[in-house]
Parts: structure tokens; C-alpha cells; sequence
């Protein structure tokens, strides 16, 4: 008894028709909320933006300086410098806003 050749089924193990499908790709821009004691703010951002951006545009907003308040995402603070995509941010994420303390015992 023969067998039948076997064709090479790329589809067999792989969802999706095309056999090549990755997940749905992240979408380009992002809401966050940016919230202090007394306001929440919400910004549309790109994923690749630096947060330098949105925390000047905040600051604007509510009449602050950069210097006097910080920023923390999921308790670590946020540097002008890190984007969305470093923190791993998904969209509805909220950053925090704190004043800046100087001093102490």
C-alpha cells in the first residue's frame, strides 16, 4: 500500500486564514489620563511622543512650573524623557501628578 504524498500545510498550526496573521497591531495613539488632587485632564498621545509633551501641556493648563510637580505612573516617577511604548502604557492609563516637596527632617 502507497501512501499519498503530504503537502506542506503552512496554515495547520498558525490562526488565522493567512497563516502569517500577528496579533492586532497596538493602535498609534493613546488617551491618558493625567490627573492631580483637584483635576483630571485627558490628552491624546502617540506612542513614540515623550511624555515632555504632555507634561508641559499639563503644567500650561493648570498654571504650574515642570520643577514643582512630578510625575508617577504605576508608582515610578516619570522622566520628560520616556515615551508611551518605555512605560508600557495602554490606553485609559493614568499618570499621576504630585507637587513637588522640598525639604524635610
Amino acid at each position: 500500500m502507497a501512501e499519498a504524498p503530504q503537502s506542506p500545510n503552512n496554515n495547520q498550526n498558525t490562526p488565522g486564514a493567512g497563516g502569517d496573521d500577528a496579533p492586532p497591531a497596538a493602535p498609534e495613539h493613546l488617551n491618558i489620563k493625567v490627573t492631580d488632587n483637584n483635576n483630571e485632564v485627558f490628552f491624546k498621545i502617540k506612542r513614540n511622543t515623550k511624555l515632555e509633551k504632555l507634561m508641559l501641556a499639563f503644567c500650561e493648563r493648570q498654571g504650574k512650573t515642570l520643577t514643582s510637580v512630578r510625575f508617577l505612573f504605576e508608582g515610578q516617577r516619570v522622566q520628560p524623557t520616556d515615551t508611551p511604548d518605555t512605560l508600557e502604557m495602554a490606553d485609559g492609563d493614568t499618570l499621576e501628578v504630585h507637587q513637588e516637596q522640598v525639604g524635610g527632617c
